[in-house]
């Protein structure tokens, strides 16, 4: 599991380690590691001009030290945008003889001889700001950022200059980095779906650091799943693996009910019993002949994938009964799509929330009052508006996007955030997949706040692997989805 930790909580560690290390032993770790990384990307891409861009405080710091390390093998220059750097990396750059160009910081064009180093440069390292700076670039650090050729292989030092260290602000004017080289632990800047697109490929430089407090932060990785996926023993049955009740689809939408019964039994429920009106009874027959379709017992629900809540006709009110009557009950429910409309408040039983973005936006305008929540407004801040969403219902509340966002109702339960599918994904049906797969593992008997990480994933890997690097519909998700997880369990 990745796990990363607010920048206060980082600051406190550092200051202890600090307290128990020589002076500048820190910076000569975390340079150190950054060195060798550059050396690393050298020699993979061939590069050979270097350009290094120094702000200000212990990251430019970091940076001008391996500025010095690298310049034996690389044609080293390093562009400062501050009036204080770091003194004892400025001595190291002095003392290596690597050339300076000092820029000052409220310039809004950049010299010729530093904008045509940066075209013809094959690695730049982003020294400019720390866990420290602010949300965007302005200035020259801006004027210098615009003028890196496209070509070049970025390294961002700690995070991308111009993100919010906290992971909350949506990125404006910032750097977006091939690969960023972080100390000690990641930050939520590192996962969180507002900035993780600047940040690239995520290398941790260990410098000692140790922090014996919750993080902010989790995303499960794939040896994650090993450890929590239900794999089934000698003594099992398909009850004790787990019976999922599925009330989706309806005469409108058919085809959710298919994608969402494939998808549980292809995640290998015990059992999947489909409720619903005649045509997508017939199609969820006719795909997954091993479904019942009468009611009984079960261990959790799906509700809601292509369900119609304001269906009159009399099948249609039937299905709505259907889903109310289980929302009614005591059992484990994820609740999806239509069936979000029908919840009114807080359940005793575990509960997943699984809307994307705008059925979000709806829950809330319907749920907390108050001036109309848009979906934009969402999109801007998902944490804050997923975790609103679970004080409200207690439910754990997975919203649906590129990075996924899993919270419970707990205020400090950290975030957890999975990015593993491709952007192929984004297509018709993809969620009612993730609500089978979902089901499944809540009938299982996972936790809903494991159950739901979980599920995301394993989704987007099967996304990826049922045409890796292609287009993908959502049935060739969920037929992926038993080599997917024999793949993890077994890698």
């Amino acid at each position: 599991m990745i796990q990363a930790y607010s920048v206060e909580q980082v600051r406190e560690a550092e200051e202890a380690l600090l307290a128990q290390t020589p002076e500048g032993e820190l910076m000569r770790r975390a340079s150190t590691g950054l060195a060798e990384v550059l050396r690393a990307r050298a020699e993979q891409l061939d590069a050979r001009r270097l350009v290094v861009l120094v702000g200000p405080g212990n990251n430019g710091g970091d940076a001008l030290h391996a500025a010095a390390m690298v310049s034996d093998g690389l044609a080293v220059v390093v562009v400062q945008v501050a009036s204080r750097p770091h003194p004892g990396g400025a001595r190291a750059v002095a003392d290596a003889g690597v050339p300076v160009h000092v820029l000052d910081r409220d310039a809004t064009e950049v010299p010729e001889d530093v904008r045509t180093a940066l075209a013809e440069a094959d690695l730049v390292v982003d020294g400019l700001l720390g866990i420290g700076g602010t949300p965007g670039l302005r200035g020259a650090m801006a004027a210098v950022v615009d003028a890196i050729g496209e070509h070049a292989y970025v390294v961002a030092v700690d995070l991308p200059s111009g993100a919010d260290p906290a992971g909350r602000t949506r990125l404006e004017d910032a750097v977006f980095a091939d690969e960023t080289v972080t100390f000690g632990v990641p930050k939520p800047v590192h996962l969180l779906p507002a900035t993780e697109p600047a940040v690239g490929r995520l290398t941790v430089v260990d410098i000692g650091l140790t922090l014996d407090v919750p993080p902010a932060v989790e995303r499960l990785d794939f040896d994650d799943v090993r450890a929590l996926w239900p794999v089934p023993g000698a003594d099992d049955d398909k009850y004790s693996r787990g019976v999922l009740g599925v009330v989706a689809g309806g005469e409108t939408f058919p085809g959710a009910a298919v994608l969402c019964t494939v998808s549980a039994v292809e995640a290998g429920v015990g059992m999947v019993r489909y409720l619903g009106p005649p045509t997508p009874t017939g199609l969820v027959l006719r795909a997954v002949p091993e479904a019942v379709t009468r009611p009984g017992r079960v261990q959790a629900w799906v509700l809601g994938p292509g369900l119609d809540p304001e269906d009159t006709s009399v099948r249609g009110r039937v299905q709505v009964r259907t889903a109310r009557r289980a929302l009614e009950s005591h059992d484990p429910c994820v609740v999806d799509a239509g069936a979000l409309d029908l919840l009114s408040g807080r359940r005793a039983a575990p509960t997943l929330l699984t809307p994307h973005a705008g059925e979000l936006a709806r829950l809330l305008s319907r749920l907390v009052g108050g001036p109309e929540v848009e979906r934009a407004t969402v999109q801007a801040d998902p944490v804050r508006h997923a975790r609103i969403a679970a004080e409200v219902t207690g439910a754990v509340v997975l919203l649906k996007g590129a990075t996924t966002v899993v919270v419970g109702p707990g205020a400090h339960d950290p975030v957890r955030v999975q990015a593993d599918a491709p952007a192929w994904l984004a297509t018709a049906g993809s969620g009612d997949v993730l609500a089978g797969l979902t089901g499944a593992l809540l009938a299982s008997g996972l936790d809903p706040l494991d159950a739901a990480p979980l599920a995301a994933l394993v989704h987007g890997v099967a996304g990826d692997r049922a045409n890796p690097g292609g287009p993908v519909r959502a049935l060739a998700v969920a037929h992926a989805l038993p080599g997917t997880v024999a793949y993890l369990l077994h890698r």
